[in-house]
């Protein structure tokens, strides 16, 4: 399925996010920078995309990590999944972290992340006093596994 985005540049060198392969869930989104930024180990630096964008009702933006950064550079979102709400209409930025130990350097244009547009749910919270049974009940962390 083929969902239209609109999509404004607020910088000239901004590039439109592209999909690597003909069946790719995520768009790569780019640096939009001047000159290279360097991250120290365990830094975050918000990386601008030079982007912004008009995601449908009814469904968002989902920013993940690239593989290939976070596997060679230690780079990943600080928040791990950004989220971009179809109401918001500014620059859409990466907060991008070093989890490596050494420094590492994003350069201009560099895809520094992928963007999964998605429906979604709005849910209706009701408070309730019981809740159905299930098997797992009220096994938390790690009760799936267990052996």
């Amino acid at each position: 399925m083929i969902q239209p985005v609109a999509i404004k540049k607020l910088h000239p060198s901004a590039a439109l996010p592209t999909y690597g392969s003909a069946y790719a869930a995520g768009a790569d989104l780019r640096a939009c920078l001047d000159a290279p930024v360097t991250l120290a180990p365990g830094e975050t630096v918000v990386i601008p995309t030079g982007l912004a964008m008009e995601i449908p009702a009814g469904f968002a933006g989902l920013i993940y990590a690239r593989s290939g950064l976070a596997t060679k550079k230690g780079l990943a979102p600080a928040n791990k999944v950004g989220v971009v709400d179809a109401d918001y209409r500014g620059e859409v930025k990466v907060a991008l972290h070093n989890h490596s130990a050494a420094v590492q350097v994003v350069e201009p244009s560099e895809r520094i992340a992928q963007l999964v547009i998605t429906p979604f749910l709005t849910a209706q919270f009701l408070e309730t006093e019981t809740l159905t049974d299930t098997g797992r009940g009220a096994g938390g962390f790690g009760s799936t596994g267990a052996k």
